[in-house]
């Protein structure tokens, strides 16, 4: 379901052409994030499938981190700076931040973060897709190439947090049914 409350029945509204992309789906992220983890204790958002491997609140910490360490903080110079340079971002600099977060606080504070980003990015004309910026390793992108990027970036991490709710929470509760699963949180 969409933030405006209704599920889409085509893939692109005519209304939508007034506004920047990408906006309905993170505005609807916080929501769907919660609607996974709904029936997750903190025993489970701790959980980790393997070492290497991040579990449900490093996944929001890096969620909150990014919402405005990266995202935000690249909105605010492509709007204030003509062509800025950014450099690539590494969630792996940043592990032991994700190690030690909180999740409700995480989670909560993405949220907050997100809902006024939304608000910001729905101000701004169309237009304002075109602004230009140089990326270290993409090369010239765009302020609309951003926000797809982000909407990937969000999608990516809700089927993370799926297959980690599929894991943790299901995969034992179904017995010889889920038998046939092949889970890789």
């Amino acid at each position: 379901m969409c933030a405006s409350g209704l599920y889409p029945l085509t893939l692109y509204h005519s209304s939508m052409a007034d506004e920047l992309p990408c906006l309905e789906m993170l505005a609807a992220t916080p929501d769907i994030l919660r609607g996974l983890m709904c029936e997750v204790s903190d025993e489970d958002a701790q959980w980790k499938p393997a070492p290497e491997r991040f579990s449900i609140a490093e996944v929001l910490a890096h969620l909150s981190h990014s919402e405005g360490h990266c995202y935000r903080a690249r909105v605010d110079r492509f709007l204030s700076e003509e062509m800025p340079v950014f450099e690539p971002d590494d969630a792996q600099l940043h592990l032991e931040l994700y190690r030690n977060g909180d999740p409700e606080e995480d989670f909560s504070h993405f949220e907050e973060q997100r809902d006024t980003n939304v608000e910001l990015l729905r101000g701004l004309p169309a237009e304002a897709g075109t602004r230009r910026a140089r990326h270290l390793a993409a090369g010239e992108i765009t302020l609309a190439q951003m926000l797809h990027e982000w909407a990937l970036h969000d999608l990516g991490h809700i089927r993370q947090i799926a297959e980690l709710v599929r894991a943790r929470r299901y995969l034992a509760g179904a017995g010889p049914l889920g038998v046939d699963y092949q889970l890789k949180p």
